[in-house]
């Protein structure tokens, strides 16, 4: 014989309440005291009490689950901020759902559809390239209070947003280099039309011209993020009469590629040409040469975009938007040194 399983009646004549004050506890537990919460959950834990989740859901009008955006899964970049977000859902009753844009773009009117279709209650952003149209069918739905970017996001548009400080951490990556002695740097970017392209490459150039660097043209090279545009870089400084002594480049992907290229030339990394990347992915450490970069804190802006969507679908749906940025550091490893 199946044993019954116990209902919130039962729990309501264990802990002698009422059921409205079952209700409360488990849906709202701040509006009742530390000693009537407490009766409450011991009487919840002694009958073995689960919550009808589905029911719930339904009973309060919403979809019980979250969407997050992420332009390519198979970057090891997006690993930790997945895990910071996961932590951030672990104590919700939110599921977690995750969808690749770069493998399947969500056509116009989805992203609205999934939230007036009681699909989904929110979204983490980590795609600055979702489409106007598709933003502007979610501020006219009235939801844009419930998606947070994460990590990128899309100019002109004062969504809530958690970013790494991006134009710090090129200034970073550029005063290291002069500090060590360089005065020829370059720049390979990341691809035309990416926020952090941008971001990143006005940090370089604004720390460049208060150091009082030449500036020029040749040497900022047009990037995409990846290791082959990073190699693509490398035929191109090779091929130069006047090399440049210090790379700074957009992402660790990139001074990968670059320095695959360069030794394949010929050209010793840090003895002849050093290298800077940015992100710190795992790879960077254990890379040889080892690679010095500059440091997200990737798993803490998965929380803290977590953490900041939490709040908007339990507040008002009016709260403010916020633009919350987050330190960098630099690491300091094998893949610079003095100019030759």
């Amino acid at each position: 014989m199946v044993p019954k399983s116990a209902t919130i009646q039962d729990v309501a004549q264990a802990a002698n309440v009422s059921t409205a004050t079952v209700s409360r506890a488990l849906s709202n537990p701040g509006l009742l005291s530390d000693a009537t919460r407490s009766v409450v959950l011991e009487a919840v834990k002694s009958t073995g009490y689960r919550v009808n989740q589905a029911a719930r859901n339904l009973r309060m009008q919403r979809a019980g689950a979250v969407l997050i955006l992420v332009p390519n899964l198979g970057k090891p970049f997006y690993s930790e901020i997945l895990q910071g977000i996961s932590d951030g859902f672990a104590r919700s009753d939110y599921a977690v759902l995750i969808a690749d844009t770069e493998s399947r773009p969500l056509p116009e009117g989805e992203l609205a559809g999934n939230f007036t279709g009681g699909r989904i209650d929110g979204v983490i952003s980590l795609d600055g390239g979702l489409t106007p149209t598709s933003l502007d069918e979610c501020r006219a739905q009235g939801v844009d209070g419930r998606i947070v970017f994460a990590c990128e996001w899309v100019e002109g548009y004062a969504f809530p947003s958690v970013q790494s400080d991006n134009a710090e951490g090129a200034r970073l990556a550029i005063r290291h280099l002069h500090d060590l002695g360089h005065r020829k740097i370059a720049h390979v970017t990341g691809p035309k039309g990416n926020v952090l392209t941008g971001v990143r490459r006005r940090g370089m150039t604004e720390e460049r011209a208060r150091l009082g660097l030449p500036a020029r043209e040749d040497w900022i090279i047009r990037g995409d993020f990846s290791l082959e545009s990073g190699r693509d870089a490398a035929i191109k400084i090779l091929a130069m009469r006047d090399r440049p002594t210090a790379v700074f480049c957009a992402a660790d992907m990139v001074a990968f590629g670059l320095i695959a290229g360069l030794q394949a030339g010929g050209v010793r990394v840090p003895q002849d040409i050093s290298v800077v990347g940015f992100d710190d992915i795992d790879m960077s450490e254990y890379y040889v040469p080892a690679l010095t970069t500059i440091r997200q804190d990737r798993v803490r802006l998965g929380r803290t975009a977590a953490a900041r969507l939490l709040e908007r679908l339990s507040g008002p749906a009016s709260a403010a938007p916020v633009e919350e940025l987050l330190p960098v550091e630099l690491a300091v490893r094998a893949s610079t040194a003095p100019p030759p």
